[in-house]
């Protein structure tokens, strides 16, 4: 989590640069630390504000399971992405939907975080999904699809997912219903589900190839998966080429839509050999950079753990604090000896 935050913070700056540009601003290897983007250096965009309301949201729904609560993961996920909403400025009564007739604020720990309610660039088509469940009341799924995009903002919050279960297929599957909420391109949710997958592995001591090679024989299972996988097993092929970026948008793209993000942030993890050298190649492109960056931070974060990210990039990571009382939480929630008091399931509440 802490390492998809800093990927995410480094390429904020740049996302909408050329190489071009970025050679010319930051000199001939490009962007080499945090540089301003919105009101400071090290600043989340989007990207990592919607993956800490991922991570919360399965934090509820496992908390509600223990208590015996009948919990409907899908709308548990729903609910966490309309609180999310709330957060870009939105009043709760009109994007909370039926979560809003149900309750008058939104609840949680995660929402009392001021420094959440920042407009980081969202996504425009997470806004409108959002906006059209308020309407609906009724969330889309890979069979029922909202829309035709598969633009990356499904699988830039994937990565938590992998908290949730040791069933690479569970994973796979609860990831592609998370990102169908929003992107019902099957590129646009597959996507998802193989990130989830890989980091997953990791977590569990696999080597990033076997992560890889695990999670595409989950992605072989489901329909409408060569354009991933093509473009998957791309990224595998080049990594060992190093490509450059004019490589990397010749042959994976700008990142801008969910199997080309995923690709560029598997070569660079493959690449790397440090977790600067692999966040600063996953954002130096023309291109989507933080939600590359922030792709390529979870793997190596997942294979790595905290002591590789750069201790002075973390000291300037913009609600360090909060992604790290998040994470530890689901530690605690998904170990072996969850908390069952009353403040635990105030924080973490069904819903």
């Amino acid at each position: 989590m802490l390492a998809g935050a800093v990927g995410d913070a480094l390429g904020a700056p740049i996302e909408f640069d050329s190489i071009e540009g970025i050679r010319q601003r930051y000199g001939p290897q490009g962007l080499q630390d945090y540089v301003p983007s919105y009101t400071g250096t090290g600043e989340i965009t989007d990207d990592t504000q919607m993956t800490l309301f991922t991570l919360e949201g399965l934090l509820r729904a496992h908390a509600g399971q223990r208590r015996g609560t009948a919990i409907d993961l899908t709308m548990v996920m729903q609910h966490a992405y309309q609180r999310w909403h709330h957060t870009q400025g939105t009043p709760w009564e009109r994007c909370g939907g039926v979560f809003a007739q149900q309750s008058a604020e939104p609840d949680g720990w995660l929402i009392t975080n001021r420094g959440l309610f920042h407009r980081r660039a969202p996504g425009g088509t997470c806004l409108a999904s959002l906006r059209a469940f308020v309407n609906t009341g009724s969330p889309t799924t890979p069979d029922k699809r909202i829309n035709d995009s598969k633009g990356c903002g499904g699988v830039m919050r994937a990565a938590p997912v992998a908290f949730w279960s040791e069933d690479p297929a569970e994973i796979f599957d609860i990831a592609v219903r998370s990102a169908a909420l929003t992107h019902g391109h099957p590129s646009g949710f597959l996507s998802a589900g193989v990130l989830a997958v890989i980091v997953s592995e990791l977590l569990e001591g696999t080597a990033l190839p076997d992560a890889i090679t695990v999670a595409r024989e989950h992605l072989l299972r489901w329909d409408d998966h060569q354009e991933q996988l093509d473009i998957l097993d791309k990224a595998v092929e080049l990594s060992p080429h190093r490509p450059d970026p004019e490589t990397i948008a010749a042959q994976l793209g700008g990142g801008w839509v969910g199997e080309e993000a995923l690709a560029i942030g598997v070569c660079a993890a493959l690449c790397a050999d440090t977790m600067a050298d692999g966040l600063l190649m996953a954002v130096n492109h023309s291109g989507d950079s933080d939600s590359t960056g922030a792709i390529c931070g979870n793997i190596l974060g997942a294979a790595w753990g905290i002591d590789a990210v750069p201790a002075e990039w973390l000291a300037q990571l913009e609600l360090r604090e909060v992604i790290e009382r998040l994470s530890l939480d689901a530690v605690v929630e998904f170990g072996p000896k969850p908390l069952h008091d009353s403040a635990w399931y105030a924080r973490y509440p069904d819903w």
